[in-house]
């Protein structure tokens, strides 16, 4: 739900944040697993479609191409840098950039009832902005396609 997210919003954005790629992975996943129902209708009740959603597995190779690593939770940034080699540069946490004021972790969703995705969509929604602000403040140079 988070790269969906982050997709649209860079839309609405200049260039070269409209052009960045923004995918996901996951450290404890199977690959080829279609997105739930509840991750579905979540999105889908703010015009997002998931429908085409298949899950991966993070790879060093998407980890060293990579201009901005976010997690949803330390576990999952732990993960990440204990097998990671090398550690990305930056790798952060999803809500990282909202401020001191408010978890920064995002509770993963899976398995649960709808209010929980919707509660989950949420919070992606409210990080989105400052992530939107920490990609434009980075060098031009980074933000260009390799």
């Amino acid at each position: 739900m988070g790269a969906a997210l982050l997709r649209h919003a860079l839309q609405a954005e200049p260039e070269p944040l409209r052009s960045l790629v923004v995918e996901s992975a996951g450290v404890a996943t199977r690959g080829g697993e279609p997105a739930s129902q509840n991750a579905i209708t979540a999105l889908k009740k703010v015009g997002i479609d998931l429908k085409g959603h298949s899950s991966r597995r993070l790879t060093q190779e998407m980890l060293d191409q990579a201009l901005l690593v976010l997690c949803m939770t330390e576990s999952h940034r732990d993960t990440i840098e204990l097998s990671a080699n090398p550690v990305p540069e930056r790798l952060y946490l999803f809500r990282e950039f909202v401020g001191d004021a408010v978890s920064r972790e995002i509770p993963d969703p899976y398995g649960l009832h709808l209010s929980a995705y919707e509660a989950c969509r949420d919070e992606l929604v409210d990080a989105i902005p400052s992530i939107v602000a920490h990609l434009a403040s980075l060098p031009p140079e980074l933000l260009k396609k390799p």
